[in-house]
């Protein structure tokens, strides 16, 4: 018996040895689950879960809700980016994506010992997520590569190339999403200082939000922006859309506890109460502006909400997530309305306005509301106006602007090298006719 005992103590001691390098990220996305040592079932079953309501974000949530804002020459079009790039990220995150982002050590990059998933077996785990298999962590890992980039559509709808599109989708998520990836989850330097970013502020809506940007000045304006009709076709899409990314969320925040445990519940619950508060402060601020609330306001506010509670969910009580959502609808309501029309830039779809944006504020705003209270392993001295920890503000000020700057500079250096090779832009001709007809043989009827 003694003998027994000892064995188990050691092998106890060594595992402990093994995972205590794991990131503060991962440390925080796994509170209050102990030392696993073997997969759980009921975090598998979650984690499957969770995979499948972030994937069903992309298509059909994104796909619809971006259709429904075009006009109705380019529906299906905007509908093939989304179905493309999730087909694309697919393959290039089994081939390197997953390899650079969530293997290695590196303070800013991963290695290359999981090229094409090939040391991955059945029974392989993460250290970053110990309780599933490598296989259910990869692949909810996927979902959120896929959607990331597949955001930025909404930037460049009505007059981007397809060809340039789906290249432009693969090279930005190896060279600008895997290793900004790496930095807050994956081990690198900006988790290790202990940025938080619990479920992708930064690390997808920031991200995202700042390509939108670059690309929506390297493209230039739609032709006849201002002088012709651009409201969008079917906002029906849009509200289908828009309500399928509400409930695919909480896949991507409460999913992101990588565990069924209490995290994952506290983030549901800070999620709903943000995107709720967010919908209903756009609505009354367009309200009393416009004097009327859209239907597109209301899930565009819903959105805004999803996006800034998403680096806080894991962090906040439903007090702070109530705060931030309300900041979330009029904040991004002024930028995605009155900002962009201020500064005369064509963002088609509001990927700045909402998810560059939202994700930044969101991201500010955890540092004041994350409360050791709620998860003490990933914010171990809480935020400034909980805990009075000021540190945690300015380390997220440096997450928001390092993602910003270096998003900015890579996304440029892409989209010129496809300008002055293949191009970016479809002719006039094609775009004043329509995308769906020149770049994909097919119309919508009715």
């Amino acid at each position: 018996m003694m003998k027994s005992h000892t064995l188990r103590r050691l092998a106890e001691t060594i595992v402990a040895a093994l995972t205590i390098g794991a990131p503060l990220a991962a440390i925080a996305q796994t509170a209050g689950a102990g030392a696993p040592t073997k997969i759980d079932s009921g975090d598998t079953a979650w984690m499957l879960t969770s995979s499948l309501l972030v994937l069903m974000m992309t298509i059909p949530g994104l796909a619809l809700f971006y259709a429904g804002m075009v006009r109705k020459k380019n529906i299906l079009a905007t509908l093939a980016q989304s179905f493309g790039a999730t087909a694309v990220i697919t393959i290039v995150w089994m081939v390197v994506g997953y390899s650079i982002a969530f293997t290695g050590s590196g303070a800013f990059i991963g290695d290359f010992k999981y090229i094409l998933l090939a040391p991955m077996g059945l029974n392989s785990v993460s250290p970053l997520a110990p309780t599933i298999p490598e296989t259910v962590y990869m692949m909810f890992q996927m979902t959120f590569a896929i959607i990331t980039p597949a955001l930025i559509a909404g930037a460049l709808a009505d007059r981007m190339k397809y060809s340039a599109f789906l290249l432009f989708m693969a090279a930005w998520l190896v060279l600008v999403y895997c290793p900004i990836a790496h930095w807050v989850w994956g081990g690198g330097w900006l988790g290790a200082k202990g940025a938080l970013d619990y479920a992708g502020g930064t690390v997808v809506h920031l991200n995202a939000g700042t390509a939108g940007l670059i690309t929506a000045l390297m493209l230039g304006k739609r032709k006849g922006l201002g002088t012709e009709n651009m409201a969008p076709h079917n906002l029906a899409y849009s509200v289908i859309g828009a309500s399928l990314l509400w409930v695919g969320w909480f896949g991507f925040n409460a999913g992101s506890a990588l565990t069924s445990n209490v995290n994952a519940g506290m983030a549901m619950v800070a999620t709903q109460i943000a995107t709720a508060a967010a919908a209903l402060s756009w609505m009354a601020a367009e309200w009393i502006i416009a004097k009327k609330p859209s239907v597109l306001g209301m899930v565009s506010g819903a959105v805004a909400g999803l996006v800034a509670i998403t680096p806080a969910s894991g962090f906040v009580d439903p007090r702070g997530a109530l705060v931030i959502g309300v900041a979330a609808g009029i904040v991004c309501y002024i930028a995605a309305v009155h900002v962009k029309k201020m500064i005369g830039y064509d963002d088609s779809l509001d990927c700045w306005g909402v998810h560059g944006v939202g994700g930044a504020l969101g991201a500010i705003m955890t540092g004041m509301f994350a409360s050791k209270a709620i998860n003490p392993s990933g914010a171990p001295k809480g935020g400034w106006l909980i805990d009075g920890n000021i540190g945690q503000m300015v380390l997220q000020f440096e997450d928001v602007g390092a993602v910003f700057a270096y998003c900015a500079a890579v996304t440029f250096l892409i989209l010129l090298v496809l300008k002055y090779t293949i191009g970016i832009r479809v002719s006039d001709e094609v775009e004043m006719e329509g995308l769906d007809i020149n770049l994909h043989g097919e119309v919508v009827h009715g």
